[in-house]
C-alpha cells in the first residue's frame, strides 16, 4: 500500500496495482520453464518474472498434475496475488471428458498466460491433450501469451517428454528410460528438472543418445529459462546445463548388451547461469554477467505491486 498527503494535510491510502499488461503479439509468445522448487517466500525472483510478464492477468493456473490440487491453489493464488496479479483463475481438470467441459474452456478465454503446477506429467498429457483445454492453451501461446510449468508442468512443455529414468546413475543401454509426447510447444528439445539435487545427468545423456536432434536441458531447483524468440535466459539461484549431441560420433546403444553401461562420444556440454543466454538456432551460449541480472531483477522487484 502507498500513501499521499492531501492539500489540505489529510492522508489516503492508495492501493498499488501490478502496470497494465501490454497489447498481445505472437512475436512476444514466452515459456518460463521452472526447474521445481522455486523460492516462494524470498525474492521469488522467478514468479515475479512470471508476474511481471502477466501484468494484471488474467492468469489460469492449472493444478491437474498434483494429487494435492486445493493446496497447490491456495499456494499460487496467494503468491501471485502478493506480486501484482490481481485477476486470476483456477483450472482444474480431473478427466479428459472435464477437458472438453465448456466451462473449462471459458476459464482460458482472453488469459495473459498460464501457469502448470507440478505433480506427475502424464497427467498432464493423458488429460488434457488433444482436447479444447488444450487448443485453448495453444491460443493463448500462439498469440503472444506466456506459458509455464513447474517440475511436472516443466516437462510437458516440449515435443518429448522425459517422463522417468534412473535419475542417480550412469545410463545403462536397458535402463528405464521413458519418453513420451509432450504439449509441443517447444520442438528439438527434451526438460529434465530437479536436475542437479536428483542427479539426473545419465539419463538426460541417455535421451539426447537415443535422440540426437533433440537438445538436452536439465533445469536445477529453484532456476527457470525463460524462451523468446527461439533463444532463453536463465533465470535463479542454479544452473541450467545444456546436451548437444547434434554431433555425436558413436554409441553403443544398439551394439551392446542391455546391462552395458552407454558409452557415447563427443557430446557437447554447456553449463549456464543466471543472465547467460541459450540459442536454440545455433546452439550456441552467450555469458552475461550476473550482476548485472541481479541488478535488473532488483530493480524490477522495486516496481510497485499489489499486496
Amino acid at each position: 500500500m502507498a500513501t499521499r498527503t492531501t492539500t489540505r494535510g489529510t492522508t489516503r491510502t492508495r492501493r498499488q496495482t501490478a502496470p497494465p499488461r501490454p497489447r498481445l503479439r505472437k512475436t512476444d509468445r514466452t515459456l518460463v520453464i521452472i526447474g521445481g522448487h522455486e523460492d516462494k517466500d524470498g525474492d521469488r525472483t522467478i514468479l515475479r518474472e512470471v508476474a511481471q510478464r502477466v501484468g494484471a492477468g488474467p492468469l489460469v493456473v492449472t493444478t491437474v498434475a498434483s494429487d494435492v490440487p486445493d493446496e497447490l491453489w491456495e499456494q499460487y493464488q496467494r503468491i501471485f496475488r502478493g506480486l501484482g496479479v490481481s485477476h486470476l483463475r483456477r483450472l482444474d481438470v480431473g478427466s479428459r471428458e472435464e477437458a472438453t467441459a465448456p466451462a473449462n474452456v471459458e476459464l482460458l478465454r482472453g488469459a495473459a498466460g498460464v501457469f502448470f503446477t507440478g505433480g506427475d506429467q502424464l497427467k498432464i498429457t493423458s488429460q488434457i491433450g488433444d482436447t479444447p483445454v488444450y487448443q485453448g492453451i495453444r491460443e493463448i501461446y500462439d498469440r503472444g501469451g506466456v506459458v509455464c510449468g513447474t517440475s511436472a508442468g516443466a516437462s510437458v512443455m516440449t515435443e518429448t517428454m522425459l517422463v522417468s529414468g534412473d535419475g542417480d546413475a550412469s545410463h545403462r543401454i536397458g535402463g528405464a528410460l521413458h519418453l513420451a509426447p509432450g504439449l509441443g510447444l517447444l520442438p528439438a528439445v527434451i526438460v529434465d528438472q530437479h536436475f542437479a539435487e536428483r542427479g539426473r545427468i545419465g539419463r538426460l545423456l541417455g535421451a539426447v543418445a537415443q535422440n540426437p536432434r533433440m537438445v538436452g536441458i536439465g533445469i536445477d531447483e529453484d532456476t527457470a529459462v525463460v524462451v523468446q524468440r527461439g533463444r532463453f535466459r536463465v533465470l535463479g539461484s542454479g544452473a541450467v546445463y545444456v546436451v548437444d549431441g547434434r554431433h555425436t560420433t558413436y554409441s553403443n546403444l544398439t551394439s551392446e548388451s542391455p546391462d552395458r553401461t552407454m558409452s557415447v562420444f563427443d557430446v557437447k556440454l554447456h553449463v549456464l547461469s543466471q543472465g547467460d543466454v541459450f540459442d536454440l538456432r545455433t546452439r550456441r551460449p552467450k555469458g552475461f554477467p550476473a550482476e548485472a541480472a541481479e541488478r535488473v531483477t532488483r530493480r524490477e522487484s522495486r516496481t510497485p505491486t499489489a499486496v
